[in-house]
C-alpha cells in the first residue's frame, strides 16, 4: 500500500510473542502503533521496546472475546491514529489433550478467542478501511488451517472456520481493490504460547522439530503493508497444505494423531491445567518462548517440514492407489 507519512498499524494479541514481534519490527519503521492485549503488565514491556525502536506505542488493555470491547479499541485507534493502515488480528490459544478429556468450557474459550474474536475485530475494522476506501485486514490463522490437528480439536475447528471467514470476506470486498483480506499460516512458532497453553494430555508440553522464530512471521506481517496477498506460507509449501486437507484429510490427521498419542506416551508427566484460556499471565512473556536450540534450527527446520510433506505424499499414494477408507468407500 502506497501512502506518505508512518504506517498506522493496529495489532491485538500484542503482548507476548508473534504478535509482540510484529509490533516491533513495525516500530523499526517508525510506525505509530496501537496495541491490544489483556496483559497490561505485558502491553507496557512491548509498547517501551517499540518506542526504544523508533516506533510511536498507545496501549490499550482489551479482552477482544468482549465486542463492546473490540468496538472500543476500534475507536480508539481511530481517534489516537486518526487512520488505520493495517489490523493484524493475532490472539490465538489453545487446549491440548483429547477432545473429551478437557474442559467443555476451555474448548468454548478456544472458539471464542481464536474465532469469534477475530469476527468482532474485523466488524470493528471494516467500516474504517470502507470510510477510508483502503486497508489491510491481517489474520493470523496456522498450518492448522488446512491440516486437522488431534489433541488440539477446538482449535483446529476454529483455524478452519478462520479459513473460511476469511475467503468469504475477500468475496464480499471483491470489488475494493484498497482493501485486502490478508491470511498468515505458519508451522509452529517458539512463543511463550506453549507454556500458556491449557494442558490435558497428561504429558509435559514442548515444541516439535521445525519451529520458526515469531520474528520471522513478524518480517512476513510488515511485508503485508507494502505488499498485499491473499495467503502466505511460513515453514511449510503451501501447495502441501492444501494437497493435504483436500486429498487425504482424514489419513494425515490419522497419522498426526498417532505421532501425538506417541509423544503423549512418552514424554514427561504434567498436571492438567488451563493455562492462561481465562487469565492473562501475571507477568510479561516477552516474544521468544525460548524453545528452540539455535545450533539445531536449520536442521530442526528441515525435519519438520520433511515431516509434514511425508505425510501429504503419503497420503496422496494411498489415495491414488486406493488404499485409503475414503478410496475404498467410493468403491
Amino acid at each position: 500500500m502506497s501512502r506518505a507519512g508512518p504506517l498506522r498499524v493496529v495489532i491485538t494479541g500484542a503482548s507476548s510473542g508473534i504478535g509482540a514481534a510484529t509490533a516491533i519490527a513495525f516500530a523499526e519503521q517508525g510506525a505509530h502503533l496501537m496495541l491490544a492485549a489483556r496483559d497490561a503488565v505485558g502491553l507496557d514491556d512491548i509498547a517501551a521496546r517499540c518506542r526504544e525502536a523508533s516506533g510511536i506505542a498507545e496501549t490499550r488493555v482489551t479482552d477482544v472475546t468482549d465486542a463492546a470491547a473490540v468496538a472500543g479499541l476500534a475507536h480508539a485507534a481511530r481517534e489516537l491514529l486518526g487512520t488505520v493502515d493495517l489490523w493484524f488480528s493475532c490472539v490465538g490459544v489453545g487446549v491440548v489433550g483429547k477432545y473429551q478429556d478437557a474442559p467443555i468450557a476451555d474448548h468454548t474459550r478456544v472458539i471464542e478467542a481464536n474465532l469469534l474474536s477475530h469476527m468482532y475485530e474485523a466488524h470493528a475494522a471494516l467500516p474504517i478501511f470502507l470510510a477510508q476506501d483502503r486497508g489491510i485486514w491481517v489474520n493470523m490463522i496456522s498450518m492448522g488451517g488446512f491440516l486437522a490437528t488431534p489433541y488440539a480439536a477446538a482449535y483446529a475447528a476454529s483455524k478452519f472456520g478462520l479459513r473460511g471467514f476469511s475467503e468469504a470476506l475477500r468475496g464480499e470486498l471483491s470489488k475494493k481493490p484498497h482493501i485486502h483480506i490478508c491470511d498468515i499460516y505458519p508451522t509452529f512458532v517458539d512463543t511463550p504460547a506453549v507454556g500458556h497453553a491449557a494442558n490435558y494430555a497428561g504429558a509435559k508440553l514442548s515444541l516439535p522439530p521445525g519451529a520458526i522464530a515469531p520474528e520471522k512471521v513478524a518480517r512476513a506481517v510488515v511485508r503485508l503493508a507494502r505488499r498485499p496477498r491473499n495467503s502466505t506460507f511460513l515453514g511449510t509449501p503451501g501447495f502441501a497444505l492444501k494437497l493435504a486437507q483436500f486429498a487425504t484429510p482424514n489419513a494425515s490427521a490419522a497419522a498426526l494423531n498417532g505421532s501425538m498419542e506417541t509423544w503423549a506416551r512418552k514424554a514427561e508427566r504434567d498436571r492438567d491445567t488451563d493455562g492462561a484460556l481465562f487469565d492473562p499471565p501475571t507477568a510479561a512473556s516477552g516474544v521468544d518462548g525460548g524453545g528452540r536450540n539455535p545450533a539445531l534450527r536449520r536442521t530442526a527446520a528441515a525435519a519438520g517440514a520433511a515431516a509434514v510433506a511425508g505425510v501429504v505424499v503419503t497420503g496422496a499414494l494411498l489415495l491414488l492407489s486406493g488404499s485409503t477408507p475414503e478410496a475404498r468407500r467410493r468403491s
